[in-house]
């Protein structure tokens, strides 16, 4: 799912948690899981509150 995550962010730009649940077909929970667990080893930021992107 992680890899799912990072495509739809490098696809689309950045996102909230529901709209990457959307994108990438799982359910928002899980979502909102494995995007703490990116943002915990770095992978992911959070350039504005609720919003999501891939660290460059």
């Amino acid at each position: 799912m992680e890899e799912k995550i990072i495509k739809a962010l490098r696809d689309g730009g950045e996102m909230k948690a529901g709209e990457i649940a959307a994108a990438t077909g799982e359910n928002k929970d899980d979502v909102a899981k494995a995007i703490k667990k990116l943002v915990a080893e770095g992978k992911l930021y959070s350039p504005k509150r609720c919003f999501y992107d891939i660290k460059k």
